[in-house]
């Protein structure tokens, strides 16, 4: 079995994998945590959802640096296997355009092989997280470059924390776009915002591009999805298969 482990800035993703099938998945916080508290917290996870600790390889997609070597530690610890790194050295069959192919995060190209190797073409992978990104891989497997905007969440917080009388609001649809009070405004500002912005992101994109694919990822994408009107996919666990396919580039 493999163990695929993708380390956002919000949530920290863990994917189990019997050959080519993702059995299981969990998530937990991304905190700062004792190379013990990550150990004894994996071993419980594996244990109280009755996995098998059989695990005979190990990969990892980390954007969170403090937090890498103590999840590769306690993988060592836990399974007595080591962990492959998504970073300088390792192919993942992805040639980067990018600038400076250094500033990329790791768990970009993974999403820009999986998507690629999912929509079989160029594609446009949406990643509805900490932040939203849009990447773009071409007909050629080429990373081509993409977006980095503000995810919904930091959008609301921001929205708070920087006006003296708006209030901290949740993540709900609303009933209509004219809204009758101050949270009912700011829902629809949200909301209806960020649909626009996402649309009109992908609307430009797709100018550049020829004919790619549109799939969506992350947290938030579920509550998104039915009112944008640019996406052919809908995959969470976009990154697990990616690391997959990674891994078994370097075996």
């Amino acid at each position: 079995m493999l163990l695929t482990i993708d380390v956002g800035n919000t949530t920290t993703g863990f994917g189990v994998f019997e050959g080519k099938t993702l059995i299981y998945t969990f998530r937990i916080s991304t905190i700062n945590r004792t190379d013990d508290e990550i150990t004894i917290l994996l071993y419980d996870l594996f244990k109280i959802n009755g996995l098998d600790f059989n695990i005979e390889g190990a990969i990892i997609s980390s954007v969170v640096p403090y937090l890498t070597q103590k999840i590769v530690n306690a993988i060592e610890k836990i399974f007595k296997v080591k962990t492959k790194e998504v970073g300088a050295g390792i192919k993942t069959g992805v040639k980067i355009l990018y600038d400076n192919p250094k500033e990329v995060g790791a768990d970009r190209i993974v999403n820009a092989l999986a998507a690629y190797e999912k929509c079989l073409g160029a594609a446009i992978v949406v990643d509805f997280g900490t932040a939203t990104t849009f990447d773009c891989v071409s007909e050629k497997c080429e990373y081509l470059g993409g977006v980095i905007a503000p995810g919904v969440n930091i959008s609301m917080e921001c929205l708070r924390e920087h006006t003296a009388k708006l209030p901290k609001i949740s993540l709900e649809k609303p009933l209509r776009i004219i809204g009758k009070n101050t949270i009912e405004s700011m829902r629809s500002g949200i909301y209806f915002g960020y649909i626009e912005m996402v649309d009109g992101i992908i609307e430009r994109l797709k100018f550049e591009m020829q004919n790619p694919s549109v799939i969506f990822t992350g947290g938030d994408a579920q509550f998104f999805i039915k009112e944008i009107k640019h996406v052919d996919y809908f995959e969470p666990n976009l990154t697990f298969y990616g690391l997959w396919s990674i891994y078994y580039k370097n075996v």
